[in-house]
């Protein structure tokens, strides 16, 4: 399981967010209102699946001794109709063959995050 904790007083629109023994702060951007103190929301959203699949691309390379020298993950979110789309767009650094790519492909597709973007999550609120 993980935790985190986000909390906004009255500085339009810094949050801070507690993350284990990390503290970041999300912010929207002045055209929304806020003063760009950090990533908004979706840029947060976009690099807990970038970081995820770059972490997971670099321990499946690490574990087949492949030469990749970095892991590059690129990442786009927009609306289609009434569904996002995130296009993903992947840079591997590295004396790699087709098959060693293609096969880097088919587990970015597999990532935990991927996963759990791809399906879908309950979200159960209450306000106290």
């Amino acid at each position: 399981m993980t935790h985190t904790r986000c909390t906004i007083g009255t500085t339009a629109y810094a949050v801070t967010i507690e993350a284990g023994n990390h503290t970041l702060t999300a912010d929207e951007p002045p055209a929304h209102g806020g003063r760009d103190a950090g990533p908004a929301p979706f840029d947060l959203l976009l690099s807990g699946l970038g970081a995820c699949t770059a972490i997971t691309l670099r321990m499946y390379a690490e574990r087949k001794q492949w030469p990749v020298r970095k892991v590059a993950v690129d990442l786009r979110y927009r609306k289609e109709g009434d569904r996002g789309r995130v296009d993903r767009s992947i840079e591997v650094e590295g004396d790699l063959s087709a098959e060693q790519r293609t096969r880097l492909a088919e587990i970015a597709e597999k990532t935990p995050v991927t996963l759990t973007v791809k399906a879908g999550v309950d979200i159960v609120t209450t306000v106290t």
